[in-house]
C-alpha cells in the first residue's frame, strides 16, 4: 500500500470554513446532498453558505431547497440535531442554474456576492452515460464556462467535481499528474497536440446546430428521432477520441476549459464510481440508479452469467468518503495548498476483484431465497460476445412463446372461449419478461467498458497527502480511510441493502431510474 506522508504543514479546515463564504451548486444531487450534510454537520460554525437551486414551477427556491434537500434522508438527521440558527443566519438559498450565463444571477446578485464568496464548490452536472450531447454539454461544458466567468467576477476559487473516468480507455494505473489540457484517451504522448478543447467544443456545437436545423425543416425539433441523433452524435464523437461515453467526454472537456483558463485558482476532484455511504449520514444511504444499481438489482434477481474481467477491480468509493475528499480539497484550496487534481478511488490501496463481487451477491441471493449456494450452479464468467449470444437466444425464445400465447389469446377472444383471462395474463407476463431481459442486456452493454473492456486503477496519492496535512481534529471530522473498508461486509450490508431500500423500493413505487 502506498505510504502516507508524515511530515507536512497542518491545515485548519475549521478555520478555512469559518473565515470564508462558500457558493455551492448541485446540492440536490447524490454527492451534493451528502457533501452539504457533512459540511453542516462537521462545521456548523461556517461563515456563510450560499446554495444555488434551480427554479421549479410552483416552488420558491427556499421552498424547493427545504423540500428536496433538507427533508431528504441524508439531510434530515443532520438538520434535526443542528441549531436552527445555523440555517437561519448562515445559509442563503439563491435561484440559479449553472447552465445559464453567470448561473442566471442578476448584476445586483453578483454585486452582492462580489468579494464575499471565496470558494465555489460545483457538484452540479448531468450524470447520464448517453444523453443527447447538447444536454450533456449544457451541464458539463457550458456549466464550467459559466462557473469560470462567475468565479472571475466574484474573485473566488473553484473546487470542481468531475470523474476519474475522464481517462477514457485504460488498462492499469491512471496517474494523477497526467496533464489536463490537450488530453484525449488515445493520446500518443505528451507531445501529441492533436486535441484542443476549444476547437472540439466549437466543432460539436456546430454539429448540434446542424442537427437542429435539419429537424426544424421537418418540424421534428423535439422528436425522439432528433434526441436519438444527438445521443448518437455524442457517443460516436466520444468513441472517436477514446472516451467510453458522452458523460466522460463532456466532463473531460469541462476539466480542460478550467485548466486552460488563465487567472483562475482551481482544483478538480475526480471520484470513481460513487456508491452507498460507509457510515455518514448513515450506513447504506444511496440514491438513484446511475451508479452500479442496475447491476446490483440484476444480481439480486439471481443473475449468475456475467461478462467481466474476473481479476479486474471495480473502482468504487463510498459517497461519504467522496464528500470528505471534496471538503478536504476545498479547505486546502482556500489555504493555498491544494493540488490541481485529486483522484478519489480505492483500488490502488484496497481493490475488490469483480469476480468476488458477483460471487458475494450470488451467495446473498441464494441465502435470501433459502437455497444453500453450494447446492446451486455457480457464477459463470463469460466473454461479452458469449453473453450477447445468450441474451439474444433468450429474447428469441421469449418472443416465440409470446407470439404463440398471443395467437391463442386472439383465437379465444374471436371464439368467445372460456379461460381468456389466464391466457391474457400469461401473454402480459411474457411481454414483461421480454422487456426485463432487454433492459438487462442494455445495462450489461452500457457497463461493459467498466466490467470487461478496461482495467481501471486510479492513483489517489494526492488525497492521502491532503488528509495527512489536516489538523488531527479535522482528520477525525473528514475521514479518508479506503484501506480500512471490509469490502464483503460493506458490499452486502451497505451497498446491496441500501439499493434494496433506497432504489428498489422507490422503483417499485413507480419512480423510474435511468441506466
Amino acid at each position: 500500500m502506498p505510504a502516507t506522508p508524515t511530515s507536512s504543514p497542518s491545515i485548519d479546515a475549521s478555520a478555512a470554513f469559518r473565515e470564508n463564504e462558500i457558493l455551492f451548486a448541485g446540492a440536490n444531487g447524490f454527492v451534493g446532498k451528502v457533501t452539504l450534510a457533512l459540511l453542516l454537520d462537521r462545521y456548523p460554525d461556517l461563515k456563510h453558505l450560499h446554495v444555488v437551486v434551480r427554479a421549479k414551477r410552483g416552488f420558491a427556491p427556499r421552498e424547493r431547497f427545504d423540500k428536496d434537500v433538507l427533508k431528504s434522508p441524508p439531510l434530515k438527521p443532520v438538520i434535526e440535531r443542528l441549531d436552527p440558527a445555523v440555517l437561519r443566519d448562515r445559509v442563503t438559498v439563491h435561484q440559479g442554474d449553472v447552465g445559464e450565463p453567470f448561473w442566471g444571477f442578476s448584476e445586483d446578485k453578483i454585486a452582492e456576492l462580489d468579494g464575499r464568496v471565496k470558494l465555489i464548490i460545483n457538484c452540479a452536472g448531468l450524470v447520464e452515460f448517453t444523453p443527447p450531447v447538447d444536454e450533456s454539454f449544457k451541464s458539463n461544458v457550458d456549466g464550467v464556462e459559466n462557473t469560470i466567468a462567475l468565479a472571475k467576477r466574484l474573485g473566488a476559487r473553484i473546487c470542481h467535481i468531475s470523474t476519474c473516468f475522464v481517462c477514457g480507455e485504460s488498462d492499469g494505473l491512471v496517474e494523477e499528474d497526467e496533464p489536463v489540457p490537450g488530453f484525449y484517451p488515445r493520446r500518443k504522448n505528451r507531445d501529441d497536440h492533436s486535441f484542443e478543447c476549444h476547437d472540439e467544443i466549437r466543432f460539436m456545437r456546430e454539429r448540434v446546430r446542424e442537427v437542429y436545423a435539419v429537424a426544424k425543416q421537418k418540424g421534428t425539433e423535439n422528436s425522439k428521432d432528433t434526441k436519438q441523433r444527438l445521443s448518437d452524435l455524442g457517443v460516436q464523437r466520444a468513441a472517436q477520441w477514446g472516451w467510453v461515453n458522452t458523460y466522460t467526454y463532456s466532463k473531460s472537456l469541462g476539466e480542460q476549459l478550467l485548466a486552460t483558463e488563465p487567472g483562475i485558482d482551481y482544483t478538480i476532484v475526480r471520484p470513481a464510481i460513487v456508491e452507498a455511504a460507509l457510515s455518514f449520514p448513515f450506513p447504506g444511504w444511496v440514491e438513484g440508479g446511475r451508479t452500479a444499481a442496475p447491476l446490483i438489482m440484476m444480481a439480486m434477481s439471481g443473475l449468475r452469467h456475467w461478462p467481466l474481467r474476473a481479476e479486474a477491480p471495480l473502482e468504487v468509493v463510498p459517497v461519504d468518503q467522496v464528500a470528505s475528499a471534496i471538503l478536504i480539497a476545498g479547505a486546502l484550496l482556500l489555504a493555498g495548498e491544494g493540488d490541481r487534481v485529486y483522484q478519489i478511488g480505492t483500488a490502488e490501496v484496497n481493490p475488490i476483484p469483480l469476480q468476488k463481487l458477483v460471487e458475494w451477491m450470488y451467495e446473498d441471493y441464494c441465502k435470501a431465497a433459502g437455497r444453500p449456494h453450494w447446492l446451486m450452479p455457480g457464477v459463470r464468467i463469460l466473454t461479452p460476445a458469449r453473453s450477447r449470444s445468450r441474451g439474444q437466444k433468450l429474447l428469441s425464445r421469449i418472443q416465440t412463446v409470446h407470439e404463440i400465447a398471443n395467437g391463442i389469446k386472439k383465437l379465444a377472444q374471436k371464439s368467445n372461449l372460456p379461460g381468456r383471462k389466464p391466457i391474457e395474463r400469461l401473454t402480459r407476463s411474457f411481454r414483461t419478461l421480454g422487456i426485463q431481459v432487454n433492459i438487462r442486456e442494455q445495462a450489461l452493454a452500457l457497463y461493459q467498458p467498466f466490467m470487461h473492456d478496461n482495467r481501471f486503477v486510479f492513483e489517489a496519492g494526492n488525497i492521502r497527502r491532503a488528509h495527512a496535512m489536516l489538523s488531527p481534529a479535522d482528520r477525525e471530522r473528514l475521514p479518508w480511510t479506503p484501506e480500512k473498508i471490509d469490502w464483503k461486509r460493506y458490499w452486502l450490508d451497505n451497498e446491496v441493502r441500501g439499493i434494496q431500500k433506497w432504489v428498489q423500493e422507490e422503483s417499485s413505487k413507480g419512480r423510474s431510474f435511468k441506466i
